[in-house]
């Protein structure tokens, strides 16, 4: 049996999820507000917004991965609550791809408060590192 070892990786993955928590969260607020105002004018998104919104589920993606992989080879507990939120926007990435067809019918307004959601979880992540429920 192979032993996969990371140990030469541990500090850059956890460094590196440390380090672009805010700017993945400023990203996705950028992109959330840019969808909500879109809507309130009555604009349909154009193709730098769907640019930006693949960024911003590629950033929110990398971000989660990167977490997981510290939490695999890194011997500290970031507390579940953080690891509830990283999980929390996986699955709300997960629905919205299998509800996309309902997002398309009003995509600027839906992609906005997706990303908005996203930017609140990457917040509660961010802000609850350590913190359990108390289980």
């Amino acid at each position: 049996m192979t032993t996969l070892v990371l140990a030469p990786v541990d500090p850059v993955v956890v460094s590196l999820h440390r380090s672009i928590g805010w700017y993945v969260v400023g990203l996705l607020a950028a992109i959330g507000l840019w969808g909500v105002a879109l809507a309130v004018l009555r604009r349909q998104p154009g193709r730098s917004f769907w640019v930006a919104a693949g960024v911003g589920f590629g950033a929110g993606l990398l971000q989660v991965l990167l977490g997981l992989a510290g939490f695999a080879v890194e011997d500290r507990d970031p507390g579940n609550q953080h690891l509830f939120y990283g999980v929390v926007l996986m699955f709300t990435f997960a629905f919205v791809y299998m509800y996309r067809a309902q997002f398309s019918k009003h995509p600027a307004l839906s992609y906005g408060l997706l990303f908005l959601f996203a930017m609140g979880l990457g917040i509660r992540g961010i802000m609850t590192f350590g913190q359990s429920f108390g289980v």
